[in-house]
């Protein structure tokens, strides 16, 4: 409650970080059907351009040493769908923005020639310009964390960073859940964030659907904000105010 009078008073502007949290991004025209994966290239940049205005993005390696900036906001991308490539960076350089996009190596295609991927290569990954984008983790087979053994999601996690290590990729050690799930009871994860410490994670991201302050209270359970395909602007700057759209 205390949080959420400061939060609502305008008091913990340079504590509360808002992380966003996305996935594919397409033409209006080119998305056949309701999506909510899916932001259009034209609602991005609408948003985009409201961000540029009222926020200053940093990725996760920036915010040690950024603690005091004010209205921070964290752009992130799950997947690294090719379409990310296509029309995600233009915008990001366009606007001078920043944003973070978690990588499960397992999906990335082995076939470069393939005109049907949807994924990008580890070339493609590679040649982004790191003043934009930051690199991160998101498993390597892209399995549910929460129902598989814990040895099954360490030798998953060790695959993911080895694999980056061995295209040459540059990463911070920050894990996206696949489908925000991870062990959540007693003993079990209690495990479970002790394979991610010997793992060298800094910290780990979910859903939440909330804001959440730096330093974090719980480095790996930090909230994210989902934004849909089908969120209007005014329901996309009432989520950046408080995190949800409802109370």
């Amino acid at each position: 409650m205390l949080r959420f009078v400061k939060r609502t008073l305008g008091f913990s502007n340079t504590e509360s970080v808002r992380i966003l949290m996305y996935h594919k991004v397409l033409p209006e025209k080119q998305i056949p059907c309701k999506d909510s994966l899916t932001v259009s290239v034209e609602h991005l940049e609408e948003q985009f351009q409201y961000i540029k205005s009222n926020y200053n993005t940093l990725f996760f390696n920036d915010l040690k040493t950024n603690k005091q900036l004010k209205h921070k906001l964290i752009l992130t991308f799950d997947d690294g769908y090719l379409n990310n490539l296509q029309y995600l960076v233009p915008l990001l350089e366009k606007y001078m923005l920043k944003a973070t996009i978690f990588i499960p190596t397992g999906l990335i295609p082995a076939d470069e020639t393939d005109e049907k991927r949807e994924m990008m290569t580890f070339e493609e990954i590679r040649s982004l310009n790191p003043e934009r984008v930051e690199i991160a983790l998101h498993s390597h087979s892209h399995y549910n964390y929460s129902q598989i053994s814990l040895q099954d999601a360490a030798d998953d996690l060790q695959k993911n960073i080895r694999t980056l290590e061995e295209k040459k990729i540059p990463f911070t050690k920050v894990l996206a859940y696949p489908y925000g799930k991870f062990p959540k009871k007693g003993e079990q994860k209690k495990e479970f964030f002790s394979l991610l410490e010997k793992a060298g994670i800094t910290s780990a991201v979910r859903i939440g659907n909330n804001i959440d302050y730096y330093p974090w209270k719980n480095k790996f359970e930090i909230k994210r904000i989902d934004i849909k395909g089908g969120d209007s602007f005014e329901a996309f700057k009432w989520k950046l105010k408080l995190g949800k759209i409802k109370l």
